[in-house]
């Protein structure tokens, strides 16, 4: 019993920090006050019949601090990706000029940057559900083996051992929001 005890709180330790890498993975995309090519990660354009992420079929590189180039291996793919961008709506206009594209980034106003904050604590609330979920389920395993033999006082300590990550793991998602509300920011 101790070892699915401890296999639970391993696998509970580890969707916890899957929580905290999903969760900076999706902050990323956020803009912050700079031009960054992980703005485009997660976006998809349609390469032969097959959904494909832009940075399988392009080089996408940061010019300077408000202009991000898009450049396709296949000149075919640039009406694709500039669809994708126009889809996925995310603030920009892209500019197609036959060879790249390029993505200019307007001035964030305090307006936006508040709004984009507002963006990222639903992404901090998503991240803390999730930790917390995967605290009830291994606490309701850990009561469940206390009603089966598993002695109280030990049941107890791994109760405390699973609070304690609960408690790393949202500080860790609180910690990245101060860094990302910073990002953001800064002008």
């Amino acid at each position: 019993m101790e070892d699915d005890i401890a296999l639970y709180i391993e696998a509970s330790e580890e969707s916890m920090q899957n929580s905290v890498e999903h969760f900076k993975k999706e902050a990323s995309r956020v803009r912050s006050g700079k031009a960054s090519p992980s703005m485009f990660n997660g976006l998809k354009v349609d390469y032969y019949g097959t959904m494909t992420p832009v940075s399988q079929v392009a080089n996408i590189k940061a010019q300077d601090g408000r202009t991000l180039t898009i450049s396709p291996w296949e000149k075919s793919m640039l009406q694709a990706i500039e669809q994708s961008i126009f889809q996925a709506n995310l603030g920009v206009t892209p500019q197609n000029d036959g060879e790249t594209i390029r993505v200019v980034l307007p001035i964030l106003t305090e307006e936006r940057r508040k709004d984009l904050i507002k963006q990222v604590a639903v992404l901090v609330e998503n991240a803390k559900v999730s930790i917390r979920n995967a605290r009830r389920d291994v606490m309701s395993e850990i009561k469940q083996a206390v009603k089966d033999g598993y002695p109280e006082d030990m049941g107890k300590d791994k109760e405390n051992i699973v609070q304690g990550l609960t408690n790393k793991y949202s500080a860790n998602v609180d910690a990245l929001m101060k860094l990302k509300e910073e990002d953001i920011m800064k002008i």
